[in-house]
């Protein structure tokens, strides 16, 4: 058995188990500090890329024809093909299909709502014509993120 002063006789920088830890400089601390970012930046890019298409869901679709502004800033334009979603980010694209027709339309979203329960999208007036909703006001859907 060895006692510490044995250690400390045996010469040859034995004596240095007792020292703490080893002293690292700044720049081997900055590089492992980036070689870490780069792994997790790599590790969620891996995540994200196998994850399939999102789709935002099923549910009724409405339209409105005025509204001045967007939630976005955009002005409001009832002729274009855009679309109020909840919580998709601005410029997402969707295909809004009509469920009981077969009917779709792709959309951009500009725009924050439907306010209503059950309801999933506001569409523009140009894009409920285009699924052949005006006349009924609402229809069931389903919505899946495009791009």
């Amino acid at each position: 058995m060895f006692s510490v002063s044995s250690f400390s006789r045996a010469g040859s920088g034995a004596h240095r188990i007792f020292c703490g830890p080893r002293k690292v400089s700044r720049s081997g601390t900055r590089r492992a500090q980036q070689l870490l970012a780069v792994a997790l930046t790599a590790a969620a890019l891996a995540a994200c890329a196998q994850q399939p298409p999102p789709v935002a869901g099923y549910g009724l679709a409405s339209f409105y024809s005025y509204d001045p502004h967007t939630a976005s800033g955009e002005k409001f334009n009832e002729n274009e093909l855009t679309a109020a979603h909840r919580t998709l980010p601005f410029g997402t694209r969707l295909r809004v299909t009509d469920v009981d027709t077969g009917r779709s339309v792709t959309v951009r979203v500009n725009d924050r709502g439907p306010f209503v329960r059950g309801r999933v999208v506001d569409l523009s007036a140009s894009a409920a014509e285009t699924l052949g909703i005006i006349g009924k006001g609402v229809a069931k859907v389903k919505v899946d993120v495009v791009e």
